[in-house]
């Protein structure tokens, strides 16, 4: 669908420096925009690249201007580049109704607006809300309610008694609901403790795929809403994350943890069972969390410690091979101005 320059600049609060009549009919990167494209530069180094693109028009901050191209300014471009992307490639409409291939027991309760896609399978007494799409050979089981708009992709799998709020997206081959990791050795073997909770997932919640999160072992598993989950990440059982956290791939949060709100966990960053980490906490990629973290601090390294007392570490690391030669430099002008010191040894 063509919009015009000044259409793109009222939906992003922008103004146009140039033609705001020039026609746009999709977003393209510099490298290989065509004549009708907008395009993306969020600093001087892309904006001269998208000058000199064939594109039509460039989206970019306050304070550019240009003689060749026309522009779109806004307060934040990459923000705007987020709300304008969805115009020119709309996410997929999903007609309502049931594939006969999906298997749908009499006592689910889906929205008329709901599309099961093939081979889905519901368990007994599953609940869905309007809209909700699940996409094809989703197993959803029994007693899982869904909200309004969401979107299971294919090969998701709830288990039993989960809770999926309003606008969730849950990406291929994750598995929410799963046993938590729980053992207590017994005679020299380990045996398994029930896990009898479940999995609450809040509105505005986005997860990756290959994601598995763990049913709790008597209360709920949490994830707050807004927060978004990369691809391969776990979260193990009764752990609660707050509200618009940000976990990045292969990061893992191991039991009973819990998590403040917009807080960051880097990517393969590992939290260990039973901590605090506070709000708007920052754990680096590939630190190993041991101690609880408190509101707003970054704390890195394995085991993991605030930032700056890491970074002197590191320092202090580096200038040790310099420090060792330095040593042995002394104690040999040392040995030297010490009289029978080699006769002695």
């Amino acid at each position: 669908m063509p919009f015009s320059a000044a259409d793109i600049a009222a939906r992003v609060e922008g103004k146009v420096l140039g033609d705001p009549a020039v026609t746009l009919t999709g977003f393209a990167p510099a490298s290989s925009a065509r004549a009708g494209d907008l395009t993306f530069a969020e600093n001087a180094a892309y904006f001269a690249r998208a000058e000199q693109s064939a594109a039509s028009a460039i989206l970019v901050g306050n304070g550019f201007a240009s003689e060749k191209k026309v522009l779109i300014c806004v307060a934040n471009p990459r923000v705007a580049f987020a709300r304008i992307l969805p115009l020119f490639f709309p996410e997929p409409i999903f007609a309502p109704g049931i594939h006969p291939t999906a298997i749908v027991p009499a006592s689910t309760q889906l929205d008329p607006t709901v599309h099961i896609g093939p081979y889905c399978v519901l368990g007994e007494g599953v609940r869905i809300g309007a809209r909700s799409v699940l996409q094809g050979s989703v197993h959803v089981g029994a007693d899982c309610q869904l909200g309004e708009d969401v979107n299971l992709f294919p090969h998701v799998t709830l288990y039993p008694n989960t809770r999926i709020g309003q606008r969730v997206r849950i990406h291929s081959g994750s598995v929410i609901g799963a046993d938590g990791f729980g053992y207590v050795l017994d005679s020299g073997f380990h045996r398994k403790v029930p896990q009898i909770g479940q999995v609450i997932i809040q509105d505005d919640v986005e997860i990756g795929a290959n994601v598995t999160i763990d049913r709790g072992a008597l209360g709920p598993t949490v994830v707050g809403k807004g927060t978004k989950i990369d691809n391969l990440v776990q979260v193990g059982h009764n752990v609660v994350i707050g509200e618009h956290g940000l976990l990045v791939a292969q990061s893992g949060i191991a039991g009973s943890s819990k998590l403040g709100n917009y807080v960051t966990v880097a990517g393969q960053g590992g939290i260990s069972g039973h901590l605090r980490i506070g709000h708007q906490a920052t754990v680096a990629a590939q630190a190993g969390v041991m101690r609880d973290i408190p509101d707003g601090e970054k704390w890195l390294g394995s085991p993991a410690q605030p930032d700056r007392q890491m970074k002197r570490q590191l320092v202090a690391l580096q200038q040790l091979p310099d420090l060792i030669r330095r040593v042995r430099e002394l104690e040999r002008r040392l040995q030297e101005l010490t009289p029978g010191a080699s006769e002695e040894k």
